[in-house]
């Protein structure tokens, strides 16, 4: 009978976890993901500037919506509105296969930008939006990359406009 018992939670990184995601027409995920091996290529200047024009870009998001964004020199996060018929694996794998691609291209090199997988965190109906967008807007800040948020240059939110 031992022989059968599961342990209460998964073990980290078990596919067990990921099973559970699902995709939500108008939902809003909070995404994160990182440079493979956690290299922190985006403390080039150059290459940050390539990469953070590539995920503005209009095709890669198709009818969804990227709400906000930090680039970090190891990572990414954004805030997501699914949309349509975007479901967020499929959107995410796209981004970041296109967002590689662009920034390989920048740098005249080749091979992996970023490491396998994602987090996400579907955000509830209690979460405050402003709230979310500027705990990762201040990512930076928190990171002591500057003083203030205004001051780095690798980060967007719709409500600039």
């Amino acid at each position: 009978m031992i022989a059968f018992m599961r342990p209460l939670y998964p073990q980290r990184g078990s596919f067990v976890l990921r099973r559970g995601r699902w995709s939500e027409d108008g939902r809003i995920y909070l995404v994160t993901f990182t440079c493979d091996q956690r290299i922190p290529l985006f403390a080039d200047w150059e290459t940050a500037s390539h990469a953070a024009r590539a995920f503005i870009e209009p095709r890669l998001w198709r009818s969804s919506r990227l709400l906000c964004w930090v680039l970090m020199p190891d990572h990414w996060h954004g805030l997501v509105q699914l949309r349509g018929q975007d479901a967020l694996s499929p959107l995410i794998g796209r981004v970041k296969a296109i967002t590689a691609r662009a920034i390989n291209e920048a740098r005249g090199g080749k091979g992996r930008v970023w490491s396998p997988g994602f987090h996400d965190h579907a955000l509830r109906c209690n979460e405050d939006l402003p709230t979310v967008a500027r705990y990762i807007i201040a990512n930076p800040v928190r990171a002591h990359l500057c003083q203030r948020a205004g001051h780095y240059p690798f980060w967007n939110a719709i409500w600039l406009d």
